[in-house]
This record gives structure tokens, sequence and C-alpha cells, in this order.
């Protein structure tokens, strides 16, 4: 049977000695925590849900969501 283009979609099994790639860990923030945005620069969190935060910088009010690959606690 010729290749029809599409690459075979293979799952993960349970048995198999080969591990998924592990699930990255997500930074938790707190209310008050300090931050350093790469775009935005020095802000402090002020609110935070399961999976965003509400920043306050000197150029604004921004909501970054998870995962906050930009943002650093200070």
């Amino acid at each position: 049977m010729p290749n029809s283009g599409s690459p075979d979609r293979r799952r993960h099994l349970a048995s198999s000695p080969f591990s998924p790639a592990p699930a990255p860990d997500i930074e938790t923030f707190e209310v008050g925590d300090r931050v350093s945005h790469l775009r935005h620069g020095l802000g402090e969190v002020i609110a935070r849900t399961e999976h965003t935060v509400t920043l306050r910088f000197e150029t604004g009010i921004i909501r970054v969501n998870s995962p906050y690959e930009r943002l650093t606690r200070l």
C-alpha cells in the first residue's frame, strides 16, 4: 500500500520502557511578589488565579497566562 503522506500517530504504551517527556514545572506566584518581566520590566503581583497572574508595572496593568515563560520572581 502506498504511503498517504501522513505520519502514523503512535500512542505511548504504559508498559513501554521509554517514558514520555515530563510536564514542565510551572512557577507559582503570590499576591505581593516582586517580579521581572522581559518586556515590561519590574512589577508586582496584584492578583492571581489558578492559571493567570495580574501584574502592576509602571506602564500599566497586564495579565499573564500560565506558563509564565517571560516572568521571574525577584
